[in-house]
Order: C-alpha cells, then structure tokens, then sequence
C-alpha cells in the first residue's frame, strides 16, 4: 500500500471522526450548550450562538480535510490549531477536577468520554494529522479556491442555525417584579382568619370542634418564615397566577423528552392522590416541547405547567440537572432533587420530608 493510499484513508478516517462529533453534540444540542455555560464560557445568551457555530466549524474541517483546495496550507493547520486549543483546554480540566470526571463532551453526550479519554483522541488524531500535512501535496499555485472553503463553512454554518431555530435572549432585567397588593391582602387575609367561635357555655358540635382543631393545629405549625424565593417571578402555570412562596409547593424541572423526569411524574401523580401532598407545578424546557402532551399522558396526570426557553429554564433550575425537582414551604427550599447522580430524586426521600411537616399546607 503505497503513501497516497494511506494518507486517503486517514482523511477519511479524520473526516468521519469529526463529522461523527459534530452530529454527536447536537442530540441534545442544549446540553452541549450547558456545558460551555457550566465551564464558565459564557453565558446562556452567548452559548445559544457559540455551540452552533463551533458544532458548523466542525463539520466544515471535517469536510474541508476530503477536498483539495488549500489542503496543506490552510484547512490542516487550523485543524491542528482547534484540536490544540482542546487539549490545552482538556489539561486544564483534568488539573482542576480529576483527569475521570465528567463528560468532556466530545461527542456530545452519545458517548462520554471522561477528559483523559479525550485528551488520548486528540492526540493520536493530531498524530494522524501530523502524519497528514507531511506526505500530502497540495494543488498547485493559482488553482486553489478559497471559495470553495467558504461555501462549505456558510452551508454548514446554515444547516445548524435552520436546524436548530432560537429564539435570541435577552439579559434578565435586575428590577424586581411588583406583587400584587390586592393579591397580598386577600393571602393575608386568608392566612389570618379564623373561625368564630361561642362563648364558653354555648354548644359546640363534634363537626365545629374538629374544624377547631384543624385550624388549631394550622397556627401551631405555621412552617418557616416566608421569604421571596428565586422562582416568585415565574408563577403563571397554565395562565392561571400561583404564589409560590406561600405554604408547600412541589417544583418540577422536566424536559418533554427526558426519561428519568417521565419517571419522576409517573410517581409524583400518585403521590398527589394524597389530598395532603403538596401541590405540583412543572417547569418544562423548550425542547421538544410537541411531546408535552405525550409526557401528561405518560405521567397519568396534567400537572399545572409553563415553557420556559432554555436559557431561562436553565438559569432558573441552578447549578443542577433534570429532573430538577424543589420542595418548596413558604418560598424556603426545604429539600432539592437533581440530576440522576448522587442527589437523585427519591420517592422515599421525598415522602420522609414531606411527612415530616405536614402541618402548615
């Protein structure tokens, strides 16, 4: 087998290689743009922009390495750049969290690769490269079109953004929102009336003693003192206004297409039987957002719910993953579930907190 025929299977190989990590990254596409906002990259608004061009730059390489047109002089070398610039990136990722922790994202979340893993590829892919730029030629002087490089880089760049529509976000606004004083009064109202009760020596039934009684026990244990909570401002669920902050809520983060929250409602619509369980809203992100009615009929209830963009669903949920779920007492964040690692959701879990105070729904 002579120079020729290698060097054309290894731009084959290098071909489908990146073309397979671009692809890889855009199923979910929202994930690999949580990962360059959890990297402290940017911020959502940016990474919107970033992931679908750094995904189209991949593929345009990658289609760039078959064809001929500025082969050694351009497209090899700034192939060999971008892959420098992950390495370096990927030895600063192992000093800070271990070189097997996380998912370096390489392909997306199709095939985790732990960041050693990925700096091994990328080596012996710049080897394969290297090896490349060495043994190849290029066309020759005057023949080359740079026109051709660009078509491929704006076909792909297209392709990614018709693909995968967004809609541009915009910075959250640092005014707070303004509560609604006559919805304020009525809460306080309610909160604070209480049955008439007869003088000492009138009759009292068994029905008004154990209405008493209820509402004795509600005083006793009133929960925690009410604070505004980071979730006050997106309170409209199917167009109907909740307040979130006051007594017990369950706060869901689903995405329509996500298993392990399919799951997580099943459970959570059998638990609401329960007329003590708190009362459960959902959060859903904007992704694949026509399965919602497959995941309610999935679930076996319709939950209360809204859409959030992902930008907004993702900085409203925090630092964690889906299925995000909060058990919320008066805006106070009692016990939080997230992601389907060590703080997973659980039944049992839930339940012991939820029973734990009862009192003050």
């Amino acid at each position: 087998m002579n120079k020729t025929t290698i060097v054309w299977i290894l731009r084959v190989l290098v071909f489908a290689l990146f073309v397979f990590s671009a692809i890889a990254k855009m199923f979910p596409l929202w994930a690999f743009e949580k990962q360059l906002v959890d990297l402290g990259l940017m911020s959502w608004c940016n990474a919107n922009y970033f992931a679908r061009i750094l995904i189209a730059i991949e593929l345009a390489l990658g289609i760039a390495i078959i064809q001929p047109h500025f082969l050694k002089r351009l497209v090899l070398p700034s192939t060999i750049l971008l892959l420098i610039v992950f390495c370096i990136h990927l030895v600063i990722e192992m000093v800070k969290h271990g070189a097997m922790n996380g998912n370096c994202g390489c392909f997306g979340q199709l095939v985790p690769m732990t960041p050693l893993e990925a700096f091994v590829k990328n080596i012996l892919t710049l080897g394969i490269l290297f090896y490349i730029y060495i043994n190849v030629k290029d066309k020759p002087s005057g023949q080359n079109r740079f026109s051709v490089l660009l078509v491929i880089t704006a076909i792909s760049t297209l392709v990614m953004f018709m693909l995968f529509p967004f809609c541009p976000c915009q910075e959250s606004s640092s005014a707070t929102s303004i509560i609604d004083e006559t919805e304020v009064l009525v809460e306080e109202l309610d909160t604070t009336m209480t049955l008439p009760v007869e003088s000492p020596t009138a009759s009292v039934t068994t029905s008004d003693t154990v209405k008493l009684a209820a509402v004795d026990s509600i005083k006793e244990d009133p929960g925690p003192a009410q604070v505004k909570s980071r979730f006050s401002a997106d309170n409209i669920f199917d167009g109907k206004k909740v307040n979130l902050d006051k007594g017990r809520k369950i706060l869901c983060f689903f995405a329509p297409g996500c298993n392990h929250c399919q799951d997580a409602a099943k459970e959570l619509a059998e638990l609401s039987n329960d007329p003590d369980f708190p009362k459960v809203y959902i959060y859903f992100m904007d992704e694949e957002s026509s399965k919602i009615p497959e995941f309610h009929k999935i679930a076996g209830k319709q939950f209360p719910s809204v859409v959030l963009d992902i930008p907004k669903f993702w900085t409203l949920l925090g630092a964690g993953s889906t299925p995000g779920i909060f058990y919320m007492w008066n805006g106070n964040i009692i016990k939080d579930f997230e992601g389907t690692g060590d703080n997973a959701y659980s039944k049992s879990k839930l339940l012991q907190h939820v029973h734990s105070n009862k009192k003050g729904k």
